[in-house]
């Protein structure tokens, strides 16, 4: 058997399956039964004959799209359309990486994935925080300082001397 004839009785056997679960649970006239069978032949090809052309077409987003997914509050996702602060963890979700994502929708390699205000937040945290400032406000602090430059730097607690044990011998 060929592809097409495989494709034909696969679709046959799904009508007179769904057919027969409606007609079991359903009264339906002996003359109507034809025209069922038919009706819902036609609308599995139908479905089957979609479905392909679905899948080869990708979606891409157009330049005005892409303008209007960004702003300063959130970005709009273009899986679903719903506004997230950062799209990282929606994407983990749904099995992509910012770049699959990126590839997906035709978006140009700079496309961020957090919005500006969340990441001016987090920037404003990690500042009062005082993170990635420690070492060069320490060093600006002492050269600046005459009186710290003059305290001598202590080395830590003094050793104990360690006894050397003579052999008996």
């Amino acid at each position: 058997m060929s592809e097409s004839s495989d494709e034909t009785a696969r679709r046959v056997t799904l009508t007179a399956d769904i057919v027969s679960a409606y007609v079991s649970n359903n009264h339906v006239q002996s003359a109507d039964l034809a025209k069922l069978l038919s009706d819902v032949h036609t609308a599995i090809c139908g479905v089957t004959a979609l479905a392909p052309a679905a899948e080869a077409a990708p979606a891409r987003a157009t330049a005005q799209e892409i303008r209007r997914s960004i702003s300063h509050e959130h970005l709009i996702s273009f899986e679903d359309g719903k506004p997230y602060k950062t799209l990282r963890r929606h994407l983990t979700l749904r099995g992509l990486s910012p770049e699959q994502y990126r590839a997906k929708w035709g978006l140009s390699p700079d496309y961020p994935m957090t919005s500006a205000s969340y990441s001016e937040q987090r920037s404003e945290l990690a500042r009062a925080l005082g993170l990635g400032q420690q070492r060069r406000k320490t060093v600006a602090v002492v050269a600046s300082d005459p009186v710290l430059q003059s305290v001598p730097v202590e080395a830590g607690p003094p050793k104990k001397a360690r006894a050397s044990r003579k052999k008996d011998g």
